[in-house]
């Protein structure tokens, strides 16, 4: 359900524009708008109305190439929903980083295809170094998305990372800043293991002269020295080492 036959792309491309520009509104573009999101190529949809196409069309990687081609905004964000992981290649994830405009499709890119991929911690330490502005973000969206609970990404291939962010967190760019800070908080949220380096190069940039590497500290510090987010690192340490050791049923053994 949902693949579709190659000769049946482009009129199901066709078909997904025309329902993506009837579920568009201004309303909906003026709220991008707001949010930095750069509107030349969007209709102004949101993402509730984007998931029940994004779940009719899962993992077809024919049809999100053509969407892709489109260059409409909504496109590429479905695009990224329903292309099929184990079919992305280096070479697609560097096309598709070059074309990113708006944090929210780099984001989403990032977040729901990309860090599937064999290929994400290659093109984290890649695109870190790109002086390109939504590539360096997409680094960095992408190595807070590994560090996200449910990745498969171990913490050994997390810490190493950490000098990246240090070497970057003077990136004065809105876009590249945040998400700078947004991965050092992943990572220090990941576990008890990451949670003290996290902390300490958080602390670390808190006391830095640069601004923006300051900014990045003093709001990561914050949140990882929260109490009560340091109970809910413990807890999920504790639960993961004891679903390792069998104690505890694995989330998808749950409900069986």
């Amino acid at each position: 359900m949902g693949r579709t036959e190659p000769s049946d792309v482009d009129n199901t491309t066709k078909t997904i524009v025309s329902e993506l520009k009837a579920l568009g509104s201004e309303e909906n573009r003026a709220g991008q708008t707001r949010f930095g999101i750069t509107i030349d190529r969007a209709f102004g949809v949101s993402m509730a109305a984007l998931r029940p196409l994004a779940k009719r069309h899962k993992s077809n990687h024919r049809l999100a190439a053509a969407l892709w081609k489109t260059g409409w905004h909504e496109a590429r964000i479905l695009a990224a929903l329903i292309d099929d992981p184990a079919k992305v290649t280096p070479q697609q994830m560097d096309r598709w980083a070059a074309a990113f405009d708006s944090w929210d499709l780099c984001d989403q890119a990032c977040m729901k295809l990309f860090v599937k991929t064999p290929h994400a911690m290659d093109k984290i330490r890649q695109w870190a170094d790109d002086d390109r502005e939504f590539v360096r973000r997409a680094a960095f969206a992408l190595l807070a998305s590994c560090a996200l609970k449910g990745s498969r990404v171990p913490d050994t291939e997390l810490l190493p990372l950490l000098p990246l962010i240090e070497r970057h967190a003077t990136d004065s760019r809105n876009f590249v800043k945040k998400a700078v800070n947004w991965a050092l908080r992943q990572i220090g949220k990941r576990s008890l293991a990451l949670h003290g380096p996290a902390l300490a190069l958080a602390e670390k940039l808190a006391a830095s002269e640069d601004r923006s590497a300051r900014w990045i500290g003093r709001d990561a510090a914050k949140e990882l020295s929260d109490p009560k987010q340091l109970e809910r690192i413990a807890a999920r340490t504790t639960g993961s080492s004891r679903r390792r050791r069998g104690v505890l049923p694995t989330p998808a053994s749950r409900g069986r």
